[in-house]
């Protein structure tokens, strides 16, 4: 099977075609990001992954977080959106961080990283193997930080068809949309889950194995 044609056939037009308008589309998601990020314990000279780091929009806010000794790693499996994070990172002059486009759950990256981020990237977060394959690029006990949209309360019916019509852009199956974390939970220590804005949206956090 040609991967290129079937990555193409089931991505969604958010992360191809419109990749240049995905910082605008996602502006009102900026406070969220910060927030994930901030839940993120990080080091000064520390390395981290941003899973899924799409246009880079949370690459800066790693980069404030590692400083000038530390580097970031972006993971990205769409060509137009880490085409997109690159140009930002040279227009910015941040050497210190790099994207690497490839699928989370193939990527092979030449270094043992502090930390991982994974910022609204729900269909990620339901790949076991992907989940798999970056924590095993982690040291032990590092830390990693998941957030993005969830269904709130069955009862909350209008803030769902809400929540529903604000993420179907980005999401390819909304398939544990209840508890998008479950799957990393059970890799991870230490887990805390923080449920945000009437309980659509969630920061969780855990630690790798020591």
């Amino acid at each position: 099977m040609n991967t290129t044609l079937n990555f193409a056939s089931r991505r969604q037009p958010a992360y191809g075609e419109r990749a240049r308008s995905y910082e605008r589309d996602t502006a009102a998601f900026q406070p969220y990001r910060h927030a994930v990020v901030e839940a993120l314990p990080l080091c000064s000279g520390q390395v981290v992954l941003d899973v899924g780091c799409g246009t880079g929009l949370c690459c800066g806010l790693l980069r404030d977080k590692v400083g000038p000794g530390g580097g970031v790693v972006g993971i990205e499996e769409s060509p137009e959106m880490a085409a997109v994070a690159r140009e930002h990172i040279a227009c910015e002059g941040w050497d210190n961080v790099a994207v690497v486009q490839a699928p989370a759950e193939d990527v092979e990256i030449g270094l043992t990283a502090d930390a991982a981020l994974f910022c609204a990237v729900h269909d990620i977060l339901q790949s076991p193997d992907a989940l798999r394959n970056v924590l095993t690029r982690l040291c032990p006990g590092a830390w990693v930080a998941a957030g993005g949209g969830k269904w709130a309360a069955p009862m909350m019916v209008a803030l769902n068809s809400m929540v529903s019509l604000l993420h179907a852009p980005y999401v390819r199956d909304f398939g544990g949309f209840d508890r998008p974390w479950q799957h990393l939970e059970r890799l991870v220590e230490d887990v805390r889950v923080q449920e945000m804005a009437f309980g659509s949206g969630y920061v969780m956090t855990g630690r790798t194995p020591a």
